[in-house]
């Protein structure tokens, strides 16, 4: 009996020790089948919630996705301003180092403590996403340590269906699974970045950036709340998704509204529609504009892509020279600051047949393009003017002008421009002049003046 118990015993531990190898090996085999690639990072990223937005706060129309944290992480205070841009491999060129590096070196230390970056890799390509990552962890090390810069992905199954899908406007279809994916990157974007800040800029990953941006947009945001208007959209650019800027509480919507809306239109038309929803009805557009578009190929099948925006100045500045007019100046608008970089410009009361606003350069340069814009918004345009180059400076009193004008163009609709002056004037100037040509009962501003030159050696004609 206790022989035929020990053999019992014997034979329960050889079966233990049987099942418990079995257990091993099988939990082996489970971690090697479900074994990430090398190099894929596969970190679990929380976002934090807005706590402004009532969509959130009742967890109203739930937003099923979730996020990889690929470097960086929160910080668990609010900042002023979170900054959102997406990147994906492009068939040539990369240009989303240098668009971060941009951002980060066009901002001071104090700048960057109040804003923080994320960049979504939405591109399916693991070795390109892990590629990435090692870059901006070598180039962003500080940045990512103090919490000014995020790196996200979002996995594919996350996302609904971007091909065999309607074909609006006649799109080409693999144009329109571009604008689809796109518009579900953006939205899983600005929900991620609900809670990071108190306002939301979007960005592209192939901009410039003008130095101090963040305390003109800081700027504009205060002159804007001070109004008590209802606003739902600030643009610092002109071109597509670039320099739009949000009230984060608003992020929550502006997702959903991307989302729902995915496969119908282009995403910077879905925002322009969001805007009106919002019932803002005009767009606030501010000008000069803060960011560039850098990219030379886009990351549409690798195309050439030459956009650019026209009222990015960072970094431009007119020759030297002094600025004068007999048009009655209204307040502190002085016709200096219509040749000055940045945001001033002259306003003038009720110009006459004659009035003139005059440029004296400090050195003669033989000029080679002139850019003249007036008016805001359609209104106070100069309707009648000659632009006029000029030399041998003579001064009168206070003030100085030139003996001589030679008429380069007249304006239209407001606006005078023209490229390759020099060679229709092969000396070089001394004076640029507007001259007012017909009486108009509207004020009128002028907003910009600028000139490209090759300076000369030429002595200052006194």
């Amino acid at each position: 009996m206790r022989l035929h118990s020990k053999k019992k015993n014997i034979a329960l531990v050889v079966l233990l020790l049987l099942g418990g190898l079995y257990l091993i090996n099988w939990s082996e085999l489970l971690m090697t089948v479900n074994k990430p690639p090398e190099n894929i990072l596969t970190w679990h990223a929380e976002r934090l919630t807005n706590k402004e937005s009532w969509v959130e706060q009742g967890d109203y129309l739930p937003f099923n996705v979730s996020y990889q944290l690929l470097a960086g992480a929160p910080f668990i205070h609010e900042r002023f301003l979170s900054i959102g841009l997406c990147s994906v491999k492009r068939q040539k060129g990369s240009y989303l180092i240098p668009t971060l590096k941009s951002l980060f070196s066009q901002s001071s230390p104090e700048e960057r403590s109040f804003m923080v970056v994320i960049v979504l890799l939405s591109d399916f390509d693991a070795n390109w996403r892990a590629s990435t990552v090692r870059e901006v962890k070598t180039a962003f090390s500080s940045e990512l340590e103090q919490g000014q810069l995020i790196v996200i992905h979002v996995p594919q199954d996350c996302y609904p269906p971007t091909t065999g899908i309607k074909r609006n406007f006649n799109d080409a279809a693999d144009r329109v699974t571009f604008r689809s994916k796109q518009n579900l990157d953006y939205a899983f974007l600005i929900h991620y970045s609900a809670g990071l800040g108190r306002y939301y800029l979007q960005l592209e990953d192939d901009i410039s950036s003008a130095e101090n941006f963040f305390t003109t947009i800081k700027k504009r945001i205060e002159e804007q709340e001070t109004k008590k208007t209802t606003w739902a959209t600030l643009e610092f650019s002109a071109l597509g998704y670039i320099g739009k800027l949000y009230k984060s509480a608003h992020l929550p919507l502006l997702a959903r509204f991307l989302f729902l809306f995915y496969q119908e239109m282009p995403c910077d038309w879905l925002m322009s529609h969001f805007r009106e929803v919002m019932t803002q009805r005009d767009s606030i557009l501010f000008k000069p504009s803060l960011f560039q578009h850098m990219g030379t190929f886009s990351s549409f099948r690798g195309t050439y892509n030459k956009l650019k925006d026209k009222d990015f100045e960072d970094g431009y500045t007119n020759p030297s020279a002094e600025v004068y007019s007999n048009i009655s100046t209204y307040q502190k608008h002085f016709p200096k600051l219509a040749w000055e970089a940045g945001e001033g410009f002259f306003w003038g009361r009720s110009p006459k047949k004659g009035h003139c606003l005059t440029v004296v350069f400090t050195n003669p340069a033989m000029v080679t393009g002139i850019l003249v814009e007036t008016g805001s918004l359609g209104k106070d345009l100069l309707e009648s003017a000659e632009v006029e180059l000029g030399h041998d400076v003579i001064t009168t009193g206070s003030e100085k002008s030139c003996k001589e004008f030679l008429s380069v163009g007249a304006t239209e609709n407001g606006r005078f421009e023209m490229l390759n002056v020099d060679k229709k004037f092969s000396s070089a100037s001394s004076c640029l002049r507007i001259q007012v040509t017909a009486a108009q009962k509207d004020w009128v501003i002028i907003r910009r003046i600028r000139i490209t030159t090759n300076v000369t050696t030429a002595p200052h004609q006194e």
